[in-house]
């Protein structure tokens, strides 16, 4: 049986900011509070993470304009990989290169495959300023990347190109909850 407390179990479910808001196209800030506002915040994305069925979530997402993304999520192996990360930076992107379907939260049911190292190497620090260094593989290096991008402004449909790019765009403007303002409120 598992000790502690879930994560997420305390937390209080965000909207998911939806492309064509202007929070998941600016970069985010550095996290210079260590304190209980923090640690709300990332309890708060994970319970949102969850009900949205994710394996991953950035501040900005819901709103935040601050380094810090959480994740649940499996690697090739089927290995779950559960924590956060505040003040994220990408020290290494190696491996192979390898295309495969990526999806996002906010732009729900859009997918495309999309280009990815198949290793990478996180540092950053926990909620309370400790030194983390994550190592992820496979479908887990995906993830990691896809949450450093969501950081720094970018969408996984950055990274598309010709037919991918052109599919996934009709998909966008065809969704529900698609953006209004034509290309420019899709394009990066």
């Amino acid at each position: 049986m598992r000790h502690g407390v879930i994560p997420g179990s305390r937390g209080a479910v965000r909207p998911l900011r939806l492309l064509g808001d202007p929070a998941l196209r600016a970069p985010c800030a550095e996290v210079t509070a260590f304190d209980a506002e923090l640690a709300l915040l990332i309890e708060d994305m994970y319970a949102t993470m969850y009900a949205a069925h994710g394996v991953g979530l950035a501040a900005n997402q819901i709103g935040v304009g601050l380094r810090v993304f959480v994740f649940d999520c499996p690697d090739d192996e089927d290995h779950r990989h559960l924590g956060h990360v505040v003040n994220p930076r990408r020290v290494a992107a190696d491996g192979v290169t390898v295309r495969g379907p990526e999806g996002c939260l906010s732009l729900p049911g859009v997918e495309a495959g999309t280009a990815r190292h198949d290793e990478v190497v996180i540092e950053g620090v926990t909620m309370t300023g400790e030194p983390v260094r994550i190592e992820g593989t496979g479908f887990f290096a995906r993830c990691l990347q896809h949450e450093c991008d969501h950081l720094d402004g970018g969408l996984f449909i950055d990274r598309l190109t010709g037919l991918r790019r052109r599919r996934a765009l009709r998909a966008i403007r065809r969704a529900p909850w698609a953006p209004t303002g034509g290309a420019e409120a899709v394009e990066p």
